[in-house]
């Protein structure tokens, strides 16, 4: 079965288990971070990706696609070059454009559900 064939679910964000998602080193700035996540759903285009993301303290760069969502738990500061600078922790939602171009300064272990258009 594929993911967007899957009928409707729940699933515990904290408890979830999740794989390894390596970083490409020129996206290290500093620090030894490590990526993990899940896609809990695909659209059959490809065009919708929803999940989870984790990432360990550390400062990477990223390009971003057009994205929403919730952290569950840690803090961030998210840079966007040329735009707002902002403080991230449980519970705060935050929407991210395609094409911004972020460094992310991860404070504390941050676990997010996401939403990702392509």
């Amino acid at each position: 079965m594929t993911t967007h064939d899957r009928p409707s679910f729940a699933v515990r964000i904290p408890d979830a288990e999740l794989e390894p998602e390596p970083l490409a080193p020129e996206q290290i700035v500093s620090g030894t971070p490590e990526v993990t996540g899940k896609v809990l759903w695909e659209s059959a285009d490809g065009t919708q990706v929803r999940g989870i993301w984790q990432i360990t303290p550390g400062v990477v760069t990223d390009t971003e696609a057009n994205e929403l969502f919730v952290v569950v738990s840690g803090r961030a500061t998210v840079a966007v070059e040329g735009g707002a600078t902002m403080e991230i922790g449980p519970g705060d939602a935050c929407v991210l454009r395609e094409g911004d171009r972020t460094t992310w300064t991860v404070h504390e272990t941050l676990r997010k559900a996401y939403h990702i258009s392509l």
